[in-house]
C-alpha cells in the first residue's frame, strides 16, 4: 500500500488534478468542502458495489457505476454514454482495501452454499454458475487491478483522464494511486 497518496489537505493533491472534477472528488470526500450545486454530472465514477463504501458528493455530480471490485470490463456502452451523451471528459476508478472479489475460489463452498440457500438453485446449478462467472470477476490484488483497468481505458479512451484511486474502508477516505 505505499503507492497510495493520503489527501489530507489540498495541496495533497496531484497538481495534475486540481482544479478539475477529479480534485473537486477529492476535496468534497475527504476534506469537507462545502457541497455545491450541480445540473450536469462533471465527471463517472466507477466503484465497488460494496456496502461499506459511501462518498460524499454533491447531487448531480457524477455518473456512477457501482460493480464488484470496480471492473468496468463489461459496462463499456454505459461509459461511452456517459462520455458522448453526457460529455464526461473524466473518469475515476475506485477500488477499496479487503474487496471480496479478490481471491474468489476461496468463497467458492460459501458461495455455492449460500445460493442454494437462498434461491433454492441446487448445488451443481450454483457450482456451475460460480466456475462459469468467477474467473470473469476475479481481480487479484485491488491496488495493480485499479492501475491494469485505468490503463486499459486509457486505451479505448485516449482523451479522456482516467484516475486511479483506492478507498480504504479503515478510515472512509479517499487515496490517490502513485502510477510508475
Amino acid at each position: 500500500m505505499n503507492r497510495l497518496v493520503k489527501i489530507s489537505k489540498a495541496s495533497d493533491i496531484f497538481q495534475e488534478y486540481r482544479k478539475t472534477p477529479v480534485g473537486l472528488l477529492l476535496e468534497y470526500h475527504n476534506l469537507n468542502r462545502s457541497l455545491d450545486k450541480y445540473e450536469n454530472a462533471q465527471l463517472l465514477i466507477g466503484m465497488c458495489m460494496d456496502n461499506r463504501k459511501n462518498l460524499r458528493i454533491p447531487d448531480n455530480f457524477a455518473f456512477i457505476i457501482r460493480t464488484g471490485g470496480a471492473n468496468l470490463r463489461y459496462n463499456e456502452f454505459k461509459i461511452s454514454y456517459a462520455i458522448a451523451i453526457g460529455h464526461i471528459s473524466h473518469i475515476v476508478l475506485i477500488g477499496h482495501n479487503n474487496c471480496g472479489m479478490v481471491n474468489l475460489i476461496s468463497r467458492k463452498d460459501q458461495f455455492v452454499k449460500g445460493l442454494i440457500e437462498m434461491t433454492d438453485w441446487d448445488k451443481d446449478q450454483a457450482e456451475d454458475h460460480f466456475m462459469h462467472f468467477a474467473p470473469m470477476f476475479e481481480i487479484g490484488d485491488e491496488v495493480d487491478f485499479i492501475l491494469n483497468e485505468s490503463k486499459r481505458l486509457r486505451l479505448r479512451y485516449p482523451k479522456i483522464q482516467i484516475v486511479p484511486m483506492m478507498y480504504i474502508v479503515d478510515d472512509n477516505q479517499l487515496y490517490l494511486i502513485k502510477e510508475e
